[in-house]
C-alpha cells in the first residue's frame, strides 16, 4: 500500500499521480468528485505542457483511443438533433481529454498501472463495506432475518442506492479491481501483500454477487477462468488455478440458485429480458423490445445512421407507437452500445468500435497484459446490455482506464499497433 500512496518522483509528477488517484478512487461516488479531479488533472497538464510534447505527438497512438469521440463529432454534421449532439460532445469530453493528458504529460503512467488499479480496488472495497453496513443497519432496525441481505430489497440497484451508483457501472469497477487483485496476488513478493490482495478480492467478489450485474459476472467468470490462467501461468500452476477458479465459479452459481431472489434476478429475469414473454410478466419492458425498436430505426439508415444525438429522440417515437410507455416516459436509450453506434453513426461507426476492441485485445494477448484484457472484456460484455459510452460513469471508466492501461505503455512506441 505504501508503494501506491508514496512515490519517489518530481513534485510535478507527484501532483499528476495523486490527481489521477483521486479521480480513480472517486469513481464509485458522486460524479462531481471525479469531474473535479479530471478538470484539475487537465489544467495541471496544460500548465506544465512543453512544446516538444506537442511537436512529438504520435498520431497513431493518439487517434485510436479518441475514435468514439471523433465519431460523435462527425455524426453531428448530418444530424437533425444539434442540441442533443452538442450535449454528447460535452458528456464524452473525457474520451479526448484523457488521451491528451497521457500523450502531453511527462509522467510515466505505465510505471504505475497496477497501483492505479489497486487504488480502484481499495476504493470499491470501502464502498462495499459501507453498503453492507447500511444494509445490515436496516435489517437490524427492522428485525429482519440476516439472510434478508440476499432478498430483492438488498440486491442490484437497491444495494448500491446508498451511494447513488448504477449497479452495473459499479460492478464494472469492482470486476477490474478484483482482476487486479488476482494479478497482485500472483506477483506478490511477500505473504503480507498476498493477504492484503486476498482480503480485497474476497470483499470485491461478494460485492459483485450482491450487485448481481449479469453482464459483469459473465465477463468476470471469463476473466478468472480464461484470461488470467492462460496469460500469467503455465503447467501445474495453471491447472491448479483453473481448478480453483472453476470451483469458485460453480460455488457462486450454486449459491445463486439456492437464493430465490438472486435466482430470479440472475436467471428468470435474464430469460424474460431476452424474450417477448417478458413484457407480459414484468412492469418494465424487456431489453429485447428496445433492441427491436433500435433495429427498426437502424434499417432506415444502415450506412450512415441518423447522426449524433438522435438515439433517444427517435426511439421515443417508436416506444410511443409500440406502447412501450415505461421506456417512453423514462427516455431510455437502446441499452446496447453496438446498436447505439449503428443507430447514430451507421456501419462505419460499429466497425470502428469493433476494431478498437480488436486492436486492444490483440495487444493485450501479445503482451500478456491481463489488466488491459480484463478491462476490455468487461467493456465488451457490458456493451451488450448498456450504452457504456453514453453515461457519465461509463465514459469516465472507459476513457480513464483505456488511456492508462493501453495508451500509456504505447506513447513512446512508434509501432503502437504491431503487425
Amino acid at each position: 500500500m505504501k508503494e501506491t500512496f508514496f512515490i519517489k518522483e518530481s513534485l510535478t509528477d507527484k501532483i499528476t499521480y495523486y490527481l489521477l488517484l483521486v479521480f480513480v478512487m472517486s469513481l464509485p461516488f458522486d460524479r462531481l468528485y471525479s469531474e473535479l479531479a479530471l478538470i484539475c488533472l487537465a489544467i495541471h497538464t496544460l500548465i506544465h505542457l512543453r512544446k516538444e510534447a506537442v511537436s512529438n505527438i504520435r498520431w497513431k497512438v493518439f487517434l485510436l483511443p479518441c475514435c468514439i469521440y471523433l465519431l460523435t463529432v462527425v455524426g453531428t454534421a448530418y444530424t437533425h438533433y444539434y442540441d442533443e449532439a452538442f450535449y454528447e460532445w460535452e458528456r464524452q469530453l473525457a474520451m479526448i481529454l484523457f488521451p491528451l493528458i497521457i500523450v502531453f504529460n511527462s509522467f510515466d503512467f505505465r510505471k504505475y498501472r497496477f497501483q492505479v488499479v489497486f487504488a480502484l480496488a481499495l476504493s470499491c472495497s470501502l464502498a462495499i463495506l459501507y453498503l453492507y453496513y447500511t444494509a445490515f443497519s436496516i435489517i437490524g432496525f427492522n428485525h429482519m432475518p440476516v439472510l434478508s441481505i440476499f432478498s430483492n430489497a438488498f440486491i442490484n440497484h437497491h444495494f448500491s442506492a446508498a451511494i447513488d451508483m448504477h449497479a452495473t457501472y459499479f460492478s464494472m469497477y469492482i470486476a477490474l479491481g478484483a482482476a487486479g487483485m488476482i494479478y497482485g496476488w500472483i506477483h506478490a513478493g511477500s505473504k503480507k501483500y498476498r493477504w492484503l490482495y486476498g482480503i480485497l478480492f474476497f470483499i470485491l467478489v461478494i460485492g459483485l454477487l450482491q450487485l448481481s450485474s449479469r453482464a459483469v459476472l459473465i465477463a468476470f467468470a471469463l476473466i478468472i477462468n480464461g484470461i488470467i490462467p492462460f496469460a500469467l501461468l503455465n503447467g501445474k500452476k495453471r491447472i491448479r488455478f483453473i481448478a480453483l477458479s472453476l470451483t469458485l465459479t460453480l460455488f457462486l452459481f450454486y449459491g445463486i440458485t439456492r437464493m430465490d431472489d438472486l435466482k430470479t434476478r440472475m436467471i428468470t429475469d435474464l430469460r424474460d429480458d431476452l424474450s417477448e414473454s417478458g413484457l407480459n410478466v414484468n412492469l418494465v419492458e424487456p431489453r429485447i423490445r428496445r433492441w427491436q425498436s433500435a433495429w427498426e430505426l437502424i434499417k432506415q439508415s444502415p450506412v450512415y445512421g441518423h447522426g449524433s444525438g438522435s438515439e433517444v429522440a427517435l426511439l421515443k417515437e417508436v416506444y410511443y407507437r409500440d406502447k412501450l410507455y415505461h421506456s417512453y416516459l423514462h427516455e431510455l436509450n437502446a441499452h446496447n452500445q453496438y446498436l447505439s453506434m449503428l443507430l447514430k453513426t451507421g456501419l462505419p461507426g460499429l466497425l470502428i468500435l469493433i476494431y478498437l476492441f480488436y486492436a486492444g485485445f490483440r495487444y493485450s494477448f501479445r503482451s500478456r497484459d491481463i489488466l488491459l484484457g480484463s478491462f476490455l472484456s468487461i467493456i465488451c460484455a457490458v456493451s451488450f446490455s448498456e450504452n457504456v459510452m453514453d453515461a457519465n460513469k461509463g465514459i469516465f471508466f472507459f476513457a480513464g482506464f483505456l488511456s492508462v492501461l493501453w495508451l500509456s505503455p504505447q506513447k513512446e512506441d512508434p509501432g503502437f499497433i504491431r503487425k
